[in-house]
């Protein structure tokens, strides 16, 4: 009799990132890298950055660093799975000009500074500084909104908002 009024479906708040580093928002198809461009590990934006800053989007727990400091993953409390690769192919600089500030199983908060980069350092190596952040567990994913085109400043614009399935 009563089952109608107690078993109203939760509703799921939208996940807001914010931007995890200062420069332009592109959409992910123009990652010169087929993984992130055809949207193979997730669905997401990229950024090209300006400054070698990586800062978290968004309140979440870091559940996997790279030992090379090029990548990170983080986890948000409702279940998003974020990963953020700086530039492309840098796993071969084997960490060089990378400094994660973070450690795996740390809690953070947005605008928390996780990697520092030389953007020289990669950009000398040949390698594009383009940084994707996908939402890898996309099948999870009900909603997705990407706002690209502009510049961004780390911790401040919001480039994704993502909802979960409920």
């Amino acid at each position: 009799m009563f089952s109608k009024l107690f078993s109203r479906k939760k509703e799921v708040q939208p996940t807001q990132l914010l931007a995890p580093l200062t420069g332009k928002a592109v959409h992910l198809e123009e990652v010169p890298d087929p993984v992130f461009s055809q949207k193979i590990a997730g669905d997401g934006l990229a950024i090209d950055p300006t400054e070698g800053v990586l800062v978290a989007p968004v309140d979440a727990k870091v559940v996997h660093l790279f030992n090379t400091g090029h990548a990170i993953g983080l986890q948000t409390a409702n279940g998003a799975e974020i990963l953020m690769h700086i530039g492309i192919d840098t796993v071969n600089l084997n960490g060089e000009g990378f400094s994660a500030k973070v450690t795996t199983g740390q809690d953070v908060k947005a605008g928390q500074t996780l990697i520092e980069f030389d953007l020289d350092i990669i950009k000398n190596a040949g390698y594009p500084v383009i940084t994707p952040i996908i939402i890898t567990n996309s099948d999870a994913v009900e909603s997705m909104t990407q706002f690209v085109g502009a510049s961004v400043t780390r911790g401040q614009e919001k480039v994704l908002e993502v909802t979960l399935k409920a």
